[in-house]
């Protein structure tokens, strides 16, 4: 179980029960619910060519490689719709989240009167971040449109992107990749042939669940 101090027990009730609320809605292509995170693939380049896989032995690399850099790998998921997109930086600044944003509101959801983002708390995770890419009326337009929804601290488990991410760590990136451009090229193929598979998540655990399961995390209301 979690480490939730009890003075932030109502912050992360609160947060969990918006987002479950939320992942209850049906699919609205006027106001389509998006989950939006992000993880990091360290580049690492060989010293030596790898021995290619033969009969009764796999791949093998050898232990020392070269570290090329870190690239940013940011991952939205339109859960009900089977769709994601992953987009690929060469850092985490908020200027990156601002632009990624920015994408999905004039990219897929430009005919959507609002995205309801579900994210996470990390700090450059806020439409605040749109002032710091774009002049403030382009932000205040494309802060206008979102319908942000946070999961709680320690909790993040509840943003569906987690699930994509984990998906994508297990197909794509379990594996040495020296550049970014071919961290790009195999991260466009993975969701390619995902999004044509057209692979949704069914998410499950609801509110009431949680009233129970979950119900040492409650605070006790006081008297």
């Amino acid at each position: 179980m979690w480490c939730i101090p009890p003075k932030q027990s109502g912050e992360f009730v609160y947060h969990m029960e918006d987002v479950l609320e939320v992942y209850r809605r049906p699919l609205d292509a006027r106001r389509p619910v998006v989950c939006l995170d992000e993880t990091f693939k360290q580049l690492v380049g060989e010293t030596r060519e790898p021995l290619p896989a033969r009969p009764g032995a796999v791949e093998r690399y050898d232990h020392v490689y070269v570290r090329n850099g870190v690239a940013s790998l940011f991952m939205a998921c339109e859960p009900l719709a089977g769709w994601r997109h992953v987009a690929v930086t060469g850092h985490r600044r908020r200027t990156a989240w601002a632009h990624v944003v920015r994408d999905l509101l004039e990219g897929r959801y430009r005919g959507a009167d609002k995205v309801v983002l579900v994210m996470d708390q990390l700090n450059t995770h806020s439409p605040a971040s749109l002032y710091e890419a774009f002049p403030p009326d382009e932000a205040k337009r494309l802060a206008d449109r979102l319908e942000v929804h946070h999961t709680p601290k320690h909790g993040s488990w509840l943003n569906m992107a987690e699930i994509e991410l984990g998906a994508l760590s297990r197909q794509c990136l379990a594996r040495r990749i020296a550049r970014q451009d071919t961290l790009e090229r195999q991260v466009g193929q993975w969701e390619e042939d995902r999004n044509a598979a057209a692979s949704s998540i069914r998410w499950q655990f609801t509110t009431s669940d949680a009233r129970i399961k979950l119900r040492s995390l409650y605070p006790s209301p006081q008297t």
